[in-house]
């Protein structure tokens, strides 16, 4: 069973979702400090410094911090279209760079017609 166990983590799928991992935990430090730092306060500017942190309704002893929520939704959005925009350009240069690629691999060009036409005949005399 350990042995098993070794082959499943020396797997490159397990490796590589790991690697994805790691990775995409430190992305998420940036993309969340780009929106907190950058994004979030440049839209205060624009909407007179609107933050819904602050609201609250009680109910008993019951504090319900639904700002923090309608906050937690407003900063998904916009961390799912930073990284939006982020996929879309990497995907641009990835179709650019198959794309030049693409035009610098010499194409096969397959037989002449003058082989085509000696194949025919060849095959005409048998």
């Amino acid at each position: 069973m350990l042995q098993e166990f070794k082959d499943f983590i020396a797997k490159g799928n397990v490796m590589d979702m790991a690697v994805g991992i790691i990775i995409g935990g430190a992305f998420t430090a940036i993309v969340g400090s780009l929106v907190a730092d950058i994004i979030n306060p440049l839209i205060g500017m624009f909407l007179g410094g609107i933050d819904f942190s602050a609201l609250s309704a009680s109910v008993g002893d019951a504090v319900f911090t639904y700002g923090n929520f309608i906050m937690a939704i407003i900063n998904f959005l916009i961390i799912a279209f930073v990284v939006f925009m982020l996929v879309r350009q990497v995907n641009k240069i990835k179709e650019a760079n198959a794309k030049k690629e693409e035009a610098e691999a010499p194409a096969d060009p397959g037989p002449s017609e003058k082989d085509l036409l000696a194949d025919i005949l060849a095959a005409l005399k048998k």
